[in-house]
């Protein structure tokens, strides 16, 4: 933002991604104050809370105007899908978040899958089902590996990926998309636009499933880490070339434009990248690996993006090394979590709150969800960002807690 006047933000969300986004907003000399909500205790630590129904999107526009925020910043889908980025900018007040339409790209997979269809873009092969006599026939078709997506938002759980064709058609309680897999390793790549500039951040890599060596059911990711070392030097180059501005076109032409922060789930596979999906914000727990490597100001990037001002910010800096970050959950998790439970030495640099509150009672710090924190740290190399990261968690104390213990192990060893 170089000089211009000093940006108030209000951040929505409640997350380790927002804990991440408020600490990086409040560390830019541009950005007077940074409010949250309605925020967790780890966010409000580093900004102002409000309480606010992120469900609600004229409650959220209204606090807005209430707070003279010049910028919001929305983290998660859920409002963003509703359209709260469509009231907020009602109001005249600059909003880093897609519109109502334009999020269908999360909101609908049918629509992802159409709209990457008329551009062109390489994807799997794939038929809406909205039934489970439909899902049926089509888990025939495709044979396993069996992937169905539930085709609204699910918190980053509503897919299955399984052998076992009696657990793939249960899956299907509404209308599913079933896809052709996708084999080869996986990438996340965040993309910053204002609809028609397109620049991408850092690749990363996140780890879906529970358990070591990736067992167990699907969750919301269990850890992060970038750079990645195995990755082709011109993979960020082609995906922009072949997927992303090709979207951005599809997205354009359709008069829906795409401006925020399109996540791209992509597939390694042995015919180059394919998107696995489209996401219309931040990936969590992605956020916190890039966040820790990005030099340049966030508040100024994101501030250009949602004035339509991307093409004049300059050059993204990086800082050298790598980043891991390492989510602690509660008992049950990604089943029914557990809560209440007491968490010491979580207050230490690093340490996002993903699930917390505090007790009424006494204030003590408790577990409120399923993902509780992610334990972020940097190094010279991903072998030393990942002692870090692992030292972090070692002081963290909750009962029940649960992490894996092999995040970023393979491309640390060069595996």
């Amino acid at each position: 933002m170089g000089s211009m006047a000093p940006v108030r933000v209000l951040l929505l969300g409640s997350g380790g991604r927002e804990h991440a986004l408020a600490a990086a907003l409040a560390a830019d000399p541009s950005v007077s104050a940074v409010i949250a909500a309605p925020g967790n205790p780890g966010i409000a630590s580093v900004a102002q809370t409000r309480p606010l129904d992120l469900a609600d999107t004229d409650a959220a526009a209204a606090l807005a105007v209430d707070c003279g925020t010049d910028l919001v910043v929305v983290g998660p889908e859920v409002p963003l899908v509703a359209g709260v980025a469509d009231a907020v900018r009602h109001k005249g007040i600059a909003c880093f978040g897609p519109g109502r339409a334009a999020a269908r790209i999360e909101g609908s997979k049918a629509f992802a899958k159409d709209v990457m269809a008329a551009a062109g873009v390489p994807t799997g092969r794939s038929v809406a089902c909205a039934d489970r006599d439909a899902a049926a026939r089509a888990l025939d078709v495709f044979g396993p590996p069996y992937v169905v997506k539930h085709d609204g938002l699910a918190a980053g759980k509503g897919v299955v990926v399984t052998g076992d064709r009696s657990a793939a058609l249960a899956h299907v309680t509404g209308p599913v998309v079933i896809e052709e897999y996708l084999a080869g390793p996986e990438v996340s790549l965040f993309v910053v636009t204002d609809g028609e500039t397109a620049v991408p951040l850092l690749p990363a890599q996140d780890f879906k499933r529970i358990g070591d060596g990736d067992a167990g059911p699907n969750t919301g990711g269990m850890g992060a880490y970038a750079p990645l070392p195995w990755a082709p030097p011109s993979l960020v180059d082609d995906v922009m070339a072949a997927i992303v501005r090709p979207t951005l076109g599809e997205l354009r032409r359709r008069g829906t434009p795409f401006s925020g922060l399109l996540y791209v789930g992509l597939a390694m596979t042995g015919d180059g990248p394919k998107v696995i999906e489209f996401n219309a914000r931040f990936g969590d727990p992605e956020t916190q690996v890039v966040l820790a490597l990005l030099e340049t100001p966030l508040g100024g990037l994101l501030h250009a993006a949602a004035t339509g001002t991307l093409a004049d910010h300059p050059p993204l800096r990086w800082r050298p090394g790598a980043a891991v970050t390492v989510v602690v959950a509660s008992a049950g998790y990604p089943g029914p979590a557990r809560t209440g439970d007491v968490i010491t030495g979580a207050d230490r640099p690093g340490i996002f709150h993903a699930g917390t509150a505090r007790r009424a009672t006494d204030g003590a710090l408790v577990s409120a969800g399923g993902r509780v924190l992610a334990c972020t740290a940097t190094g010279p190399d991903l072998a030393a960002a990942r002692a870090a990261a692992y030292s972090l968690v070692d002081g963290v104390a909750m009962d029940g807690a649960q992490f894996r213990t092999d995040i970023a192990r393979a491309a640390a060893a060069g595996i």
